[in-house]
């Protein structure tokens, strides 16, 4: 299977999410959310940093449910950014 690049619109969509839930984590260790959330601390680590930009919804539903987030709040955060440019 061959996957297509990826537009700057979805690379900076993923860097957004990333840091929305840094900023959410806070001071909780990466390894207790990742942990919490059912997914590798390196998938915890990607998604933060920006370097996985189109996680799996399940993916950013458990991390997100972990930190106390709703997904209508993580969207509409995510999508500020774009919206206001």
């Amino acid at each position: 299977m061959v996957r297509l690049p990826l537009s700057d619109a979805e690379i900076a969509r993923g860097r957004r999410l990333g840091a929305v839930l840094r900023r959410a984590r806070g001071d909780r260790s990466m390894l207790d959310v990742s942990l919490a959330a059912g997914v590798s601390p390196e998938t915890l680590r990607k998604i933060e940093a920006g370097r996985i930009a189109t996680p799996a919804f399940p993916t950013i539903a458990a991390i997100a449910d972990v930190l106390g987030l709703s997904l209508d709040a993580v969207w509409a955060e995510v999508n500020s950014a774009a919206l206001a440019r």
